[in-house]
């Protein structure tokens, strides 16, 4: 029931708030420009802040013309699905309203099924943190509801999650540089 209920949400450019595979996420369909700007306002998120994007699987990544090299390919293999999101050049200005400027995005295929099925029938997700900027990510759908009330279209309770944020890295010449540790260790620089 809440599946239907979440899907129903985003296809019509709602806003929910769901766990994810580390933290309560606030989820919406990264294609949507309306979307992403009212889950900026939500959070008061700051405008040059680029987003994390969930991916139903690696191959997503041409919709936002993003092709991995061959040695990149073999570590997203071993990234993917996972709790580690990975930036990527994004030149086109197309996406400006997601990489805001900075010409990258950060791309994330998690491994929660709720997740997978939300991103199967709706396609990419921004999902940043359900937390106002500055304050302590929501550790349950209480806390969300304290943060966001009636900003948010649908909550989706999952229990208490007092996980660490994603591991964020960034790949370059087939070396990986952490840029956040987070969620999971990386231990490796090459495929």
């Amino acid at each position: 029931m809440e599946l239907r209920k979440g899907i129903t949400c985003l296809r019509r450019g709602g806003v929910l708030v769901a766990p994810t595979d580390t933290l309560y996420g606030v989820l919406g369909n990264a294609l949507s420009r309306s979307t992403v700007a009212r889950i900026e306002r939500i959070k008061g998120r700051s405008r040059e802040k680029p987003f994390i994007i969930l991916l139903g699987s690696v191959r997503n990544l041409g919709r936002f013309g993003v092709s991995p090299s061959v040695s990149e390919r073999k570590i997203l293999d071993r990234l993917w699905p996972g709790k580690v999101s990975v930036v990527f050049q994004c030149r086109g200005e197309r996406f400006r309203y997601l990489h805001r400027g900075t010409k990258t995005l950060a791309f994330r295929v998690p491994k929660k099924k709720m997740l997978t099925v939300f991103l199967k029938h709706v396609g990419p997700l921004v999902a940043p943190s359900a937390n106002p900027e500055g304050k302590r990510p929501a550790r349950s759908i209480r806390e969300a509801r304290n943060y966001f009330g009636e900003k948010v279209d649908l909550y989706i309770p999952g229990g208490t999650l007092r996980g660490k944020p994603s591991t964020i890295i960034m790949m370059h010449s087939g070396k990986v540089k952490v840029l956040r540790k987070g969620a999971k260790q990386i231990n490796f620089l090459t495929p």
